[in-house]
């Protein structure tokens, strides 16, 4: 083989390896290029939407922090209230504002705006008590105002107010626990369906509807709405400074109107929400204090939900069929979670 041969095939087999290594290299660093895109936008998504656990920004200047009870009272997050439309309760965020203004000294109080049905016992008690030791520790005032409702859990959580106003077309109440169970047993015999289930008790199947709830069965149930029943009339009697036996007799489940609720010293003032801020201004001595909210509560979620929740183009691509729909109402607030609910 000539010199030039092999100078010229040499020559050809670097300039391949060389265009390889260049393309692996740049490979590499579009992949590289593209992750840090990718992670980049996820990060700013989470942001928008809520999914990340971040520090609120507080105020430089003395504020009150206003927690927005509204909508049913769960474990739930920003990202799930703008999926589906349907709830604007943050309970994750509202736990760790309420920890950042505890260490703030600009933070001269709590307002709970509230305007929600209730929800479940657990986080309903979990964020009542945050509240309770938020005062505990830093001996400033949580204020509450109800707009439309505060019923049940919403009722049971503004008991760590210091002082409760109400709109005056407010209904509030509903003092009691619920556990809400639906039986379809009739209807999958109608359709030759029934449900078989190997269980290590007797018990195991309790709340199925797909079977009848036995005498037994029920009387369990009911020992657990009893005692949620009795934590949620200390609570009221404690935080209202009136007798248990008076409160039971409040505490049938009933909802009251908001001049009921005062005669029944279940609330201080009916007032409008313009009127409240300001009372609660002068009780922190400051006309222009700021009411601050936290973070997560954007307009972006309202754009998100409004989109694609309930009512939204959503609806234009659904494609339930007849035994979905009807599984999704059968299953509709049929959790058998205890609730601190009004229905």
């Amino acid at each position: 083989m000539k010199k030039k041969q092999i100078i010229a095939i040499a020559l050809v087999c670097f300039i391949l390896i060389s265009t390889g290594l260049v393309g692996l290299r740049s490979a590499m660093m579009m992949n590289q290029l593209r992750e840090k895109s990718t992670e980049s936008a996820q990060k700013n998504l989470e942001q928008v939407l809520g999914i990340v656990k971040e520090k609120t920004s507080l105020p430089t200047t003395d504020y009150v922090g206003q927690i927005d009870i509204v909508g049913t009272i769960q474990n739930s997050s920003q990202m799930s209230g703008a999926i589906t439309g349907e709830n604007q309760y943050n309970h994750s965020l509202y736990l760790d504002f309420i920890e950042q203004m505890e260490g703030d000294e600009k933070n001269k109080g709590i307002f709970l705006y509230v305007d929600s049905p209730g929800g479940t016992v657990y986080e309903s008690d979990e964020l009542y008590l945050r509240l309770m030791e938020y005062k505990e520790k830093t001996g400033r005032p949580i204020y509450a105002y109800f707009a439309n409702q505060a019923c049940s859990g919403a009722y049971y959580i503004s008991m760590a107010a210091d002082k409760i106003y109400a709109n005056r077309n407010c209904w509030t109440g509903s003092i009691g626990v619920i556990i809400s169970l639906m039986n379809y047993q009739k209807m999958l015999e109608k359709i030759g369906v029934s449900e078989i289930d190997i269980t290590s008790g007797v018990n195991k199947t309790i709340g199925s509807g797909a079977h009848e709830m036995t005498e037994d069965q029920g009387k369990i149930l009911q020992s657990l709405v009893d005692e949620a029943y009795e934590q949620f009339t200390a609570i009221v009697a404690d935080g209202r400074k009136m007798d248990s036996e008076t409160v039971k007799k409040l505490a049938d489940g009933r909802i009251y109107s908001a001049q009921q609720a005062k005669d029944n010293k279940l609330i201080d003032e009916i007032m409008g929400l313009e009127e409240m801020k300001k009372a609660v201004a002068e009780s922190v001595g400051s006309e222009d204090i700021l009411f601050f909210q936290p973070a997560g509560d954007t307009q972006w979620m309202q754009i998100f939900g409004s989109l694609f929740g309930k009512g939204g183009i959503g609806d234009l691509f659904k494609t339930d069929s007849d035994i979905e729909a009807a599984r999704e109402w059968l299953e509709q607030d049929e959790s058998g979670v205890l609730m601190y609910y009004a229905r």
